[in-house]
């Protein structure tokens, strides 16, 4: 699955729902979802890492779409000037 394809099922699925919750709750619950994602990579299964992985690029992708934000544009320079 592409990035794009990553955000536009996120706002198929949540796109309602997470503009009406806004962009300062949907920071909150993309850090929660890292702090589970830390948990899972110290002490969690393959499974529980993939889980949570998961969760955070969908968290990430819906701020994003909030922010009307590509995710492609935002790699983009990670491919023509890498830091």
């Amino acid at each position: 699955m592409e990035l794009v394809e990553v955000q536009r099922l996120m706002d198929e699925l949540y796109g309602a729902t997470d503009r009406e919750r806004g962009v300062p709750s949907t920071v909150a619950w993309l850090c929660e979802e890292l702090g589970e994602l830390a948990q899972a990579v110290r002490k969690g299964t393959r499974e529980q890492q993939l889980h949570e992985f998961g969760d955070v690029l969908a968290w990430l992708a819906s701020l994003a779409n909030q922010l009307d934000i590509s995710l492609d544009d935002a790699m983009q320079r990670y491919v023509t000037d890498p830091p």
